[in-house]
């Protein structure tokens, strides 16, 4: 471990404990690294699967095997859950349904995941003097106001009046692709209102579009066949089974991407303070496909997503180090050599995958 890491003040971290809500995701598996190799903290990872996190449990020889257990349970049904947050000293959650396809597919589960579920966490830090960590989404703030003007508008090219926007315009109700951005939303108003009205200490992070290995599924091959993820490993698994880039209503609208170990230096900070191949392009690398051909009957997007920086450059002296070529080829490498192999198996025999 890494003993040379001080807070914001200069001094050394004290250790904590962490119960950490998601730990064996994409981005919980990052910050468990991070916080084992750079910090002195002990962390209760919390998931039901641990796949992404193995390499951190065993064996138990390895020299932070006594600050990390794993607990597998279901945060929405199970009791073991409030034990855990009572023994830590701060939770992080990041339990969410967070798949584009799944708000349009599953909108119960997806309200239910981002919402109904997070409450008993909300509850339990709230009654038990605990901090906390939510991950939100970016997805709250909706669509711009830019997204409603004519395509001819010079205002669509303004990005300070696109900055100047109401806080969250979303699509209509019927629309179940914004059930994500409003569940979220909500367990936002709740905390704030704990805050408000009983104390409780918290820390919203509203993610744009992290990036890097162990991000996503490939349909198929470590996800269900009909699956759709998110838009680099949709790339990612037409490259690989050289098939043109499937460009969602033309491919307008915007993400900002950053690279995960980049952003998860971020996200220490908060705890501490309170090229796939050499063949041959193709000869048409993209194709346009419309949203519901992709997604689905009824879905609808966000236009742009422009992050303002403002805040955690001044508050935590943060800003992201790699560039958008870095982490596109770190993310890529990672997938392609990850993926190869078993996606050349599943085109020379489709009916096994």
């Amino acid at each position: 471990m890494a003993s040379g890491r001080v807070d914001l003040d200069g001094n050394p971290i004290k250790p904590m404990t962490i119960c950490m809500i998601g730990a064996g995701g994409f981005i919980g598996s990052h910050l468990c690294e991070k916080l084992m190799a750079e910090t002195p903290h002990k962390v209760f990872a919390v998931d039901v699967y641990n796949d992404k996190i193995k390499h951190l449990l065993e064996p138990s020889s390895l020299q932070w095997a006594d600050r990390i257990q794993f607990h597998r349970l279901n945060i929405k049904n199970d009791s073991r859950l409030e034990g855990l947050i009572r023994m830590a000293d701060l939770t992080i959650n990041l339990a969410a349904i967070c798949t584009p396809a799944d708000y349009n597919t599953r909108p119960l589960d997806t309200i239910y995941s981002n919402f109904i579920d997070a409450l008993p966490v909300v509850k339990y830090c709230s009654e038990n003097g605990k901090r906390l960590i939510h991950f939100s989404t970016c997805e709250i703030y909706g669509k711009t106001i830019g997204s409603f003007l004519p395509k001819d508008s010079p205002l669509r090219q303004n990005i300070m009046f696109l900055r100047r926007m109401p806080p969250c315009i979303f699509g209509p109700i019927e629309k179940q692709r914004w059930s994500y951005a409003c569940a979220k939303q909500l367990i936002e108003r709740l905390i704030y209102a704990e805050g408000a009205e009983n104390g409780l200490e918290f820390t919203i992070v509203r993610p744009f579009n992290w990036i890097g290995p162990r991000m996503d599924f490939i349909p198929g091959i470590d996800g269900p066949s009909e699956g759709v993820p998110r838009v680099l490993a949709c790339f990612s698994n037409n490259l690989l089974r050289r098939e043109p880039l499937k460009l969602v209503d033309g491919g307008e609208s915007q993400r900002t991407f950053i690279y995960i170990k980049d952003a998860i230096e971020a996200v220490l900070l908060m705890i501490v303070y309170t090229k796939v191949s050499g063949e041959p392009s193709l000869d048409s690398p993209t194709i346009d496909i419309s949203s519901k051909e992709f997604y689905g009957e009824g879905y609808d997007d966000s236009d742009k997503r422009i992050p303002d920086m403002t805040i955690i450059n001044k508050q935590l002296g943060w800003n992201p180090k790699t560039s958008l070529w870095d982490l596109l080829e770190s993310t890529l490498t990672y997938q392609h050599r990850t993926y190869a192999e078993a996606i050349k198996k599943a085109i020379s025999n489709p009916t096994a995958s």
